[in-house]
């Protein structure tokens, strides 16, 4: 499977899990000339902004390990964007990671805090 289809499988699976645990699914892949956030979604009082790491192995590391400063820095950028544009400027966000390896998908809520 190349990247590509391995992101989207990742995506669906991540989707269904997250459907599973309660949260309300309000974007998938929002797209601006900033960039991309995979899902955005609602758990209890917080706008949650989730980014999906789908690996077929962990031979090169953990799926997690690909969430580093950069990535972060502009998903908080992304967020604040997404947060001005909806007009949610007053919701708590959280940050959230799903990292999957094959079947096995893991949750990893608050992953890192906001750059504001």
């Amino acid at each position: 499977m190349n990247n590509i289809a391995l992101g989207i499988y990742g995506e669906k699976l991540a989707l269904k899990y997250l459907k599973k645990q309660k949260y309300k699914i309000l974007e998938k892949n929002f797209r601006c000339a900033l960039g991309e956030i995979d899902i955005v979604a609602k758990d209890g009082g917080f706008l949650v902004f989730v980014e999906v790491k789908t690996r077929s192995s962990n031979a090169f590391g953990e799926p997690m390990e690909a969430v580093d400063f950069y990535k972060q820095r502009k998903l908080s950028k992304l967020a604040v964007y997404y947060q001005k544009l909806k007009r949610k400027l007053d919701v708590p966000v959280r940050f959230d990671v799903v990292d999957i390896v094959g079947e096995q998908i893991t949750l990893i809520k608050s992953a890192f805090e906001s750059f504001k």
